[in-house]
């Protein structure tokens, strides 16, 4: 198993993962891969052609007769060697991570550990794929159901969880028996490619988990080829939407997930001390690149004072860096999303809000020329300011103070977005109340970050997600299969064989 090169003097050349082996593609075309929290270039990365794009699904669609035609039982086996493999080595990948997306160590940690549930999870495969019986449904008929395999499914997953994201859906589709291309972010191509290598190590079978490179030519590719039969998204809702309208006009199923804007509602009996360390962990983990970070915080009443002061004496208190040496916030993906979110901060200060923290500002702990921007808390933030309006993907946290609980709930449910929201308080009625009206497909009571566990399922409401299925528990089994009735009558009962040995599973 190959592990991270801590060495920065040579720029490794990357590749795709094609039937069990790794193949360079062409050399015509490729992407730079950097160290967000030192600016250097760490990677060159191929940008696959249609043609090579193509030669991926080919390899896929080979595979899948024989690992559809695999028995339950292997197919378990073989995740659950893959969760072993993982376990063992889960830090490895999390050092993939930091390197390349930047977040902070204990931050990839928990990534990882998000990702493995769901690999968990498919590792139920045999019960979760059970279909259903019914004898004499007319006379000496008997009706049965049945769930198959899709084919070759499309994963194209975003650059903020380079290994979770994937994981929310290849471990349910391999484990119902398809094949996978894996389309991950070039700009963070390498926990894929390691990811292959230890599903190789637990013996999966050539072809039934590939990985592919590459830019917009490598995602239109799958969206366009017929001979992949899905397409799972994660990323903006431009992109998703575009996604989601491109695949099924090619007849494909298509779960995509889009952008946020999520909400936390503090209301007046809360703990502020709790909704505090919750709005700074909710809001800047990860840097804010979460689709599931907290950029609002909606203080309802007389709390706004108080709450703000407890938020920005945190947020100062914060040491932003590189994620290897311990500090609590790493740095954004890349110099482009820094110069956005500086470019939305110079905005929301334009427009009026009162900006308690600039995170443009101060020293960050890290060598080079690092993607920071710190932690920034505004206040006074109005909703059609574009700090409110637009998915920052930053560490921008923006205060909107209101005077009723009825207003807080208005707002949520006017926004485009329906992704995640949170409210603190103490009130049991409030937060069941809270939890009828608001209208969200992911709720957190007093729990700032909702993400489901693995056996539940992923997924927001209006433009945050395209399609009607969401990730893994299980709405992700039924995505990855297809629903087959049998009606049979027999006219004599068969006779099979003698063997007095004791049945198993083979």
């Amino acid at each position: 198993m190959k592990t991270l090169n801590s060495q920065r003097t040579a720029v490794r050349r990357l590749h795709h993962w094609i039937a069990g082996k790794p193949v360079a593609g062409s050399a015509d075309s490729l992407g730079p891969v950097t160290d967000p929290a030192t600016g250097e270039v760490t990677a060159q990365v191929p940008l696959a052609s249609a043609e090579e794009a193509a030669e991926v699904v080919a390899a896929a669609k080979a595979a899948f007769p024989g690992w559809r035609d695999t028995s339950l039982a292997k197919r378990t086996r073989i995740l659950f060697r893959f969760r072993q493999l993982l376990d063992e080595r889960a830090d490895e990948l999390a050092a993939i991570i930091t390197s390349e997306h930047g977040k902070v160590l204990s931050d990839a940690v928990g990534e990882v550990a998000r990702g493995q549930e769901v690999v968990e999870f498919a590792c139920g495969a045999p019960h979760l794929l059970k279909g259903s019986a019914t004898e004499n449904a007319s006379t000496a008929v008997d009706v049965e159901s049945i769930r198959q395999p899709l084919g070759v499914v499309g994963i194209i997953s975003p650059f903020n969880f380079p290994a979770m994201v994937p994981m929310w859906f290849f471990p349910v589709a391999i484990a119902a028996g398809n094949t996978v291309v894996v389309k991950p972010s070039e700009k963070v191509p390498t926990a894929a490619l390691w990811l292959a290598e230890l599903w190789q190590e637990a013996g999966l079978p050539d072809g039934v988990f590939n990985v592919l490179n590459g830019d917009k030519t490598a995602v239109d590719a799958l969206l366009t080829n017929p001979d992949v039969k899905s397409i799972s998204f994660v990323g903006s809702t431009p992109i998703a939407r575009y996604v989601y309208e491109t695949g099924t006009a090619h007849g494909k199923r298509v779960q995509a997930l889009g952008g946020a804007k999520n909400h936390m509602v503090v209301l007046p009996d809360a703990d502020l001390d709790l909704a505090a360390d919750q709005a700074i962990n909710a809001g800047f983990g990860s840097a804010g690149e979460r689709c599931m970070a907290i950029s609002v915080v909606v203080a309802v009443g007389e709390v706004a004072d108080a709450l703000v002061d407890k938020i920005a004496t945190r947020a100062r208190d914060l040491r932003t860096g590189d994620g290897r040496r311990g500090c609590d916030m790493g740095p954004l993906v890349t110099e482009a999303a820094r110069e956005r979110v500086s470019g939305y901060i110079n905005a929301g200060a334009a427009a009026g809000a009162t900006l308690v923290v600039d995170g443009r500002t101060g020293t960050f702990d890290a060598e080079g020329d690092g993607f920071f921007v710190g932690p920034t808390l505004f206040d006074h933030v109005t909703p059609d300011m574009s700090i409110y309006t637009d998915e920052i993907f930053g560490p921008v946290l923006a205060v909107v103070r209101v005077g009723t609980y009825d207003t807080a709930v208005e707002l949520i449910n006017a926004n485009p977005y329906g992704n995640g929201t949170a409210i603190f308080t103490n009130d049991g009625g409030a937060a069941r109340k809270f939890r009828s009206e608001v209208e969200v497909g992911m709720l957190g009571i007093n729990v700032p970050v909702p993400v489901p566990m693995a056996y539940y399922s992923f997924g927001g409401w209006k433009n945050s997600l395209f399609g009607d299925t969401h990730a893994h528990g299980s709405e992700g089994f039924h995505f990855f299969t297809r629903g087959k009735v049998v009606t049979t009558r027999w006219l004599d009962p068969s006779h099979g064989g003698i063997n007095l040995g004791f049945p198993r599973n083979t």
